[in-house]
């Protein structure tokens, strides 16, 4: 079967499994050669953008991504993240250093395009723009914010964000911020907000204005169902999972997976290996282990670098129990699951298709920030994403959606909602 009749013939076969690994890899090269692929959340550096020494116009050593990268593996676009850690300071002087290093993020990534590789790749503000400049052959770029918190109190600074290129923000990461509860709040069940602020659901109502696209990937589960039902467009989330396969609050149960089809929009599921394969009761077992022990040595709780330095401090007898059975919980009592895989990943992709339908979801990978399964462990390595579900039976055409249609769909549709 040659690379160019296999992707009908698979298609033909209604997703049953394809076994001839020789037809999975033609197919899965043609097909993946066409389609628009999006990952939509790629962290950054801006140091990778500067104009002087290595740059992301290169193959950095120590990146999941970068133009090299994502050419040699046939990764068409990539939402590159304005990512700004939450800080617990809600005033003037933290919102003030936070917009600070947004705009540092939106700087770099306008860099790449404007300045170090303006025949390689083109920033996307449209679903048109992406078309257009996949056609052209260069690389896609769009600008995603991870974190509302930099707009401050001042909701201005939403159209701000939009008109440097912003096309999805979260109203929060890891802990709460002024606009959102976050997910974290299932840790020690401590909210803020309930969900949303009064101040975040005037964002959502700014955001559907202007044609930005809601993420729902960190806040709570309150603030996403409070968001779908206050958004007049669909929403994404830009980096999930499912959490019938991998219990964590970072994913999306299935009464959130009814509510984002009931809304229209697409989850893009992540390959992250926490999140696609967990065991959270060994994990808490674990965790809880390592806690006690501590204790035992009078370790106080604080960052690794704070518990290393404490474990290094112990007299030498002291501190070789101490490491003895720390082997012992995390060698032996509660030894870390192999890696997740590709095939892990895909079950995610299969299980949304099953409980709410093809047009749903989408891929995304969080390279960079921690992403990366076997198999796709950086960008080169796009090309096993596309094989796996050609082995499952997927056409070219159901291909196409996952791999950035339903983003595009979902992005068209807030366009025409700010539009009206």
């Amino acid at each position: 079967m040659s690379a160019l009749t296999a992707p009908s013939v698979l298609g033909a076969q209604a997703r049953r499994p394809v076994t001839d690994e020789a037809a999975v890899l033609a197919a899965a090269k043609s097909i993946h050669a066409k389609v628009l692929s999006i990952d939509t959340h790629v962290d950054i550096a801006p140091a990778n953008f500067a104009e002087s020494g290595p740059n992301y116009t290169q193959k950095l050593p120590r990146t999941q991504v970068d133009l090299v990268k994502m050419e040699e593996g046939g990764l068409v676009g990539a939402f590159l993240i304005v990512y700004v850690g939450q800080d617990t300071a809600l005033n003037a002087a933290g919102f003030a250093r936070a917009n600070a290093q947004a705009i540092e993020k939106f700087d770099a990534i306008h860099r790449l395009t404007d300045k170090l590789a303006p025949a390689r790749a083109e920033i996307a503000y449209t679903a048109a723009d992406a078309r257009r400049i996949h056609k052209s052959g260069k690389r896609v770029i769009f600008i995603g914010i991870e974190n509302g918190f930099p707009i401050g109190s001042d909701i201005t600074n939403v159209q701000k964000f939009y008109e440097r290129g912003g096309r999805y923000m979260s109203l929060a990461h890891n802990g709460h911020s002024q606009l959102s509860d976050s997910n974290t709040g299932e840790r020690d069940g401590v909210w803020l907000h309930n969900g949303l602020s009064p101040l975040g659901k005037q964002v959502i109502a700014e955001m559907n204005r202007l044609g930005m696209m809601i993420d729902v990937s960190h806040p709570s589960k309150q603030s996403m169902l409070q968001t779908v039902a206050l958004s007049k467009a669909p929403i994404i989330g830009s980096h999930s999972g499912v959490r019938a396969l991998c219990g964590h609050s970072r994913n999306m149960d299935d009464e959130q997976l009814d509510a984002l089809k009931k809304n229209g929009g697409v989850i893009q599921l992540v390959a992250f290996n926490s999140y696609v394969k967990c065991n959270p009761a060994k994990d808490a077992e674990r965790a809880a282990a390592v806690d006690a022990l501590r204790k035992e040595y009078g370790i106080a709780p604080g960052s690794r670098v704070a518990v290393q330095r404490a474990i290094e401090a112990l007299p030498n007898d002291k501190r070789n129990e101490y490491l003895a059975k720390q082997e012992d919980i995390t060698a032996r009592r509660y030894p870390a699951d192999p890696a997740a895989t590709v095939k892990d990943f895909v079950d995610h992709i299969d299980y949304v298709v099953k409980r709410i339908g093809i047009d749903h979801v989408g891929i995304s990978s969080d390279f960079d920030g921690g992403g990366g399964v076997d198999g796709w462990r950086n960008a080169t390595e796009s090309m096993n994403v596309t094989a796996e579900l050609v082995r499952r039976g997927y056409s070219e055409a159901e291909i196409a959606k996952i791999w950035g249609g339903n983003l595009l769909r979902v992005m068209e549709r807030v366009e025409k909602v700010a539009g009206k």
